[in-house]
């Protein structure tokens, strides 16, 4: 019974204890103790919290890194394709690009008859200008037919074989074509150089001739078309006591930048050299 009864006092002073503990927390009387107890603790468990990750660090930090360099690495992949697809894209447009041009030249000359071809070399010798196309004899090409851009005139064809053909650039030292100089409208001869400059030569002294006058092929001799543009005028060499001027000439043609030219079959050259004295 004895027992019984002191359990019952020890429940109750429990009880009492704890209801004075809370409703000391709760009136904010224990604020003081809980920080000085909790605190500290708290600084521990920081502590044993950053050690942990430090040595977390330390085993995981290798594997981490060979993660990141693969993903680096497959990164820099992807960046290296995409500029590849970024070089190709620009290829293309500018091939659509030449080929619109091409094409908005034959219908403003439709009296031609056109084949486009693609430029596949050119000859290493300096002092020879030519270039290489993947269009030949198969094609309908033949020697000496007229080779053009959307700009202009490029020269003509000086070989053929069955798949290709080797044309001759108006930058070549052999090459010679009569123009005219359209506001003047007087005849010349213009002639390439080994140098790959070109010149306008046979300009009569009367003729005034300026800086950015336009060269057309005159039609003269029937090695060319009547009306295609060679270049303009860059500049004039006139000397009193010389029979005739000379001219320089800027080329309407890039021949250094040639990717895509028009042949035009339908035209064949007349060999009037039997004629000449």
């Amino acid at each position: 019974m004895k027992t019984q009864s002191g359990r019952s006092l020890r429940t109750i002073f429990i009880l009492l204890v704890v209801g004075g503990i809370l409703a000391l927390a709760l009136g904010g009387y224990l604020a003081p103790l809980s920080r000085t107890v909790v605190e500290p603790l708290a600084g521990v468990q920081t502590w044993v919290s950053s050690r942990y990750v430090a040595i977390r660090d330390f085993f995981t930090a290798p594997r981490d890194l060979a993660a990141l360099r693969q993903e680096n690495a497959d990164l820099e992949a992807e960046i290296a394709r995409l500029q590849v697809q970024v070089i190709e894209l620009q290829q293309q447009n500018s091939e659509i690009q030449i080929l619109s041009a091409l094409v908005d030249f034959a219908r403003q000359n439709p009296a031609g008859d056109y084949v486009a071809a693609s430029v596949i070399g050119r000859d290493p010798n300096p002092f020879l200008h030519y270039i290489l196309i993947n269009r030949g004899s198969d094609d309908g090409l033949r020697r000496g037919m007229p080779v053009v851009t959307s700009q202009g005139l490029v020269g003509r064809v000086a070989a053929v074989t069955a798949g290709a053909a080797r044309v001759q650039l108006l930058t070549d030292p052999d090459m010679i074509v009569n123009v005219i100089l359209q506001t003047a409208d007087s005849t010349a001869v213009l002639q390439g150089s080994l140098s790959g400059e070109i010149s306008l030569d046979m300009i009569a002294q009367e003729v005034n001739v300026e800086a950015g006058d336009l060269i057309l092929t005159s039609g003269l001799g029937g090695s060319y078309p009547e009306g295609i543009l060679v270049g303009q005028v860059s500049g004039v060499r006139t000397r009193s006591f010389d029979l005739f001027q000379t001219a320089s000439v800027q080329p309407v043609v890039d021949f250094s930048e040639l990717d895509i030219v028009l042949i035009i079959r339908n035209f064949r050259p007349v060999d009037i050299s039997p004629l000449l004295p």
